[in-house]
């Protein structure tokens, strides 16, 4: 079976061959580890991945820190890693607060938060990493930083709606970010090697406060053709159950539940696949025999299908249920 490796993968893998320090090849294996085709054809390769980064893992944990300051890094759980990346006191902490279980510092002065913090956000029946990170911004130039948002699956761009230096604040970010070789939605993507585009839902904060609406119609004139927008309220909760739902499809995933034969079904512990897998891709998932061995399915989706037969090359959706047979 072909890897079918994707650009993003292979410009990590020649950043990988290239790299002089061991942060620098560990940031590349992470990537590499993040961006590589899942199926059988690239089982081989992944177990080399995982070896060799647990090997500079190791390595690295065993040296003192360099003097450039510490590496921080985020390893991904869940369905999907989304970075919160944005100017100053934007309100990224109060949101990973509310929509996690995790307890970032939240102040009201800029850069109260100086290291990346995950938590998981619960989603129906599965959970997505959100990553609070420290502002974007030219005062706080490190290159984890940015590594962790390379690395992330998709990125909310927080911003304040009650900054009076709303828009400089975001075009700095911005700034910043591009610098980093890492294109936010839509634009032009220069043709040189390194750059990646990371899909990107502009967070309008702080609903809450008074005298906003003016600041939330200049944002959808400025930037509503390169951003999908939505407005929220950290403080109130304004806006965070549609937030939840946007971040899930910002990830492109599906979930898929099986069922035994003559079983009942359990809508738990569904699997997660990519938008637009097969039923192959599936039963690769559920176990390396069915990709030989699988003769038929049948599959139940809301409205329209109830236990009718499939063959494996159909295209499957969010919340089919599927009965595999072999």
């Amino acid at each position: 079976m072909p890897a079918n490796l994707t650009p993003i993968y292979l410009e990590a893998e020649r950043r990988f061959k290239t790299a002089k320090t061991t942060e620098e090849k560990i940031a590349a294996l992470e990537e590499m580890m993040a961006t590589i085709p899942r199926h059988k054809g690239t089982e081989k390769m992944q177990a080399e991945l995982k070896r060799r980064l647990s090997k500079l893992r190791a390595e690295a944990s065993r040296r003192p820190p360099s003097r450039a300051g510490l590496i921080h890094r985020v390893d991904k759980e869940g369905i999907g890693q989304v970075a919160l990346v944005g100017p100053p006191n934007s309100g990224k902490s109060l949101l990973v607060r509310k929509l996690t279980h995790a307890q970032p510092e939240v102040a009201d002065y800029p850069f109260t938060t100086r290291v990346p913090l995950p938590g998981m956000m619960p989603f129906e029946d599965v959970q997505v990493q959100l990553v609070d990170l420290p502002p974007v911004h030219p005062d706080f130039p490190e290159s984890w930083l940015y590594q962790i948002i390379r690395n992330a699956d998709a990125v909310l761009l927080v911003v304040d709606l009650s900054d009076p230096d709303l828009l400089e604040d975001l075009e700095t970010t911005l700034g910043q970010v591009a610098n980093a070789k890492v294109q936010l939605n839509l634009g032009e993507v220069p043709n040189t090697p390194g750059w990646m585009r990371k899909r990107t839902l502009l967070v309008a904060n702080k609903i809450d406060i008074s005298g906003t609406p003016e600041d939330l119609q200049i944002l959808r004139d400025l930037y509503g053709e390169r951003f999908e927008l939505t407005r929220v309220s950290a403080e109130t909760g304004e806006g965070l159950e549609g937030l939840r739902q946007t971040v899930f499809e910002m990830l492109d995933v599906i979930r898929v539940y099986t069922k035994a034969p003559g079983k009942k079904l359990e809508l738990v512990a569904p699997y997660v696949l990519k938008r637009g897998s097969h039923l192959i891709d599936l039963a690769a998932h559920v176990h390396h025999d069915f990709l030989a061995q699988l003769k038929y399915a049948r599959l139940w989706r809301e409205g329209r299908f109830e236990g009718q037969m499939v063959n494996r090359d159909h295209v499957l959706e969010d919340k089919d249920v599927v009965e595999l047979h072999r």
